[in-house]
């Protein structure tokens, strides 16, 4: 086996049976990298001298008895997390050469567990979209392709696109990701991973550069459920530097993926039945059901009437948030800086030069629903008809134990296809905003393919803080799916 082909778990067991060092197991990695980052564009920093010190501390960890959860483990970090003496650029030619003093707990908790940092990967530009062409670097590249049009090439999605793209060209073992409305899930689905968006809270946004503070969510993209989970536990924890991080105990996440489904209620929203559902997926939201029935699950219908207003309400609420946090790039006291006349000048020059042109339709578009006269129209309302997507959700709980949706609306497209039109751009969300506007975990699992080979996922909704029974019924599907397929474009291909 080429030493990028194992599992996170695998990676793991085979560093404790000695069969490989973290220093082998990283150079394969960079070596990977080397060979298809510049076609795929997944990395925009690779830290490669740090890598391989930070593995060969680890290898002498481990031989005096003391590794970590993570110890050796190579991954990627999404270039929206800080990391201390490493550019942080969240996509952005605004940060382009920003360099934090500071860690952020995510990424910190991974260190303290002895993962290794191979570098930054692309993203969205303020995590900002749904296909990873947004970044001020250039697009990722999906490692997958049609297989009767093997020439276009498509998106990985967004906006961790690169972090999925990553993981599934065999780049990295695992990556962190952040999700406001899709983020994780949706890339997840379109490179054939799986990937988690946690309860809101589960994992401290301090050190996350911020988009929509009251929607973003770090989380894991790897290559399995388990790989998810056994991440997700070092990821997770109370945070005191973050108001919004949550004091609940973090379980063990990998033990509950081996729980079964025998008894659970799985619900089925009839509201996800959108018309214009490619026959495709419709098909595979039928198998998902079928396979845990077949396990010992119940299926049941069930509404959640307000998920038609999920889209609007998302793009009110989420750039009138970022109009917000972005206010910050002024020029002044970090980050880029234009020459102006006078202070005004030197504003509107900096952020003109610094952001691109879907983080100014967002700022633009947060700025007007924020502003006198329509403040009431249209931001109050959003945030009241918030409230009743997340009643729908309380109620729908209190009969069934998760729910299973399609993870997106199509499988990846060309990078020339739908990019012209926002909307339709914004509608890719249309399965994954719901969970981040009730502040509820999701998983996105890779189930099948389309008649064109490419990957489609299934999605899990759960419970607030039961990410447990999110990852027992992920790992239900994963298991009955038995997805094998490859990319590809993949180091030791």
């Amino acid at each position: 086996m080429h030493p990028t082909d194992f599992t996170l778990r695998g990676a793991i067991e085979a560093l404790n049976e000695g069969l490989l060092t973290s220093v082998e197991l990283t150079q394969a990695h960079l070596d990977a990298i080397t060979a298809l980052n510049p076609r795929l564009n997944a990395y925009v920093t690779v830290t490669a001298e740090q890598a391989l010190a930070q593995a060969k501390a680890s290898d002498a960890r481990r031989a005096a008895g003391v590794a970590g959860p993570l110890e050796g483990v190579p991954l990627a970090i999404k270039d929206l997390f800080c990391t201390a003496g490493v550019r942080t650029t969240a996509g952005s030619r605004i940060l382009d050469n920003f360099i934090p003093p500071y860690e952020s707990t995510v990424s910190g908790n991974l260190l303290r567990d002895g993962a290794v940092f191979l570098g930054k990967v692309n993203l969205d530009e303020f995590a900002m979209g749904s296909s990873n062409t947004t970044s001020a670097f250039g697009p990722v590249e999906n490692p997958w392709s049609r297989a009767n049009d093997p020439d276009t090439r498509l998106v990985p999605g967004g906006s961790s696109g690169g972090s999925a793209a990553a993981v599934a060209a065999r780049l990295a073992l695992g990556a962190t990701a952040t999700d406001t409305g899709g983020s994780i899930r949706q890339p997840a689905a379109f490179c054939g991973i799986a990937g988690i968006k946690p309860t809101y809270g589960r994992c401290s946004r301090f050190g996350i550069v911020a988009f929509a503070s009251s929607l973003d969510q770090a989380g894991p993209v790897a290559r399995t459920v388990e790989d998810c989970a056994i991440l997700l536990r070092s990821m997770a924890g109370f945070d005191p530097k973050d108001s919004t991080s949550a004091d609940v105990p973090v379980p063990d996440f990998a033990a509950a993926c081996a729980r079964g489904v025998k008894g659970l209620r799985i619900g089925v929203p009839k509201e996800y039945r959108l018309e214009g559902t490619p026959p495709e997926i419709e098909a595979l939201w039928e198998q998902g059901l079928a396979w845990l029935r077949e396990q010992g699950a119940e299926t049941v219908e069930i509404s959640l009437p307000h998920t038609k207003y999920a889209l609007p309400t998302y793009y009110i609420v989420a750039p009138a948030e970022a109009s917000s946090n972005l206010a910050r790039y002024d020029g002044v006291r970090f980050g880029r800086r234009e020459k102006g006349a006078d202070l005004k000048d030197l504003y509107e020059r900096t952020r003109a030069a610094g952001f691109g042109a879907e983080v100014r339709r967002r700022i633009m578009i947060g700025t007007y629903v924020l502003s006198a006269g329509y403040y009431d129209a249209y931001y109050l309302k959003a945030q009241k008809i918030r409230a009743l997507i997340k009643r729908d959700f309380d109620q729908a709980f209190a009969n069934v134990d998760a729910i299973v949706t399609p993870a997106t609306p199509s499988a990846a497209f060309g990078m020339d296809e739908k990019q012209d039109d926002p909307v339709t751009m914004y509608l890719n969300d249309v399965f994954t905003v719901t969970a981040n506007l009730a502040g509820l975990p999701g998983l996105s699992v890779p189930s099948g393919l389309d008649a064109q080979g490419l990957p489609l996922g299934l999605q899990v909704i759960g419970r607030a803080f039961d990410e447990e029974t999110v990852f027992a019924v992920g790992n239900a599907i994963e298991q009955a799916a038995d997805f094998t397929a490859l990319p590809r474009l993949r180091a030791g291909a």
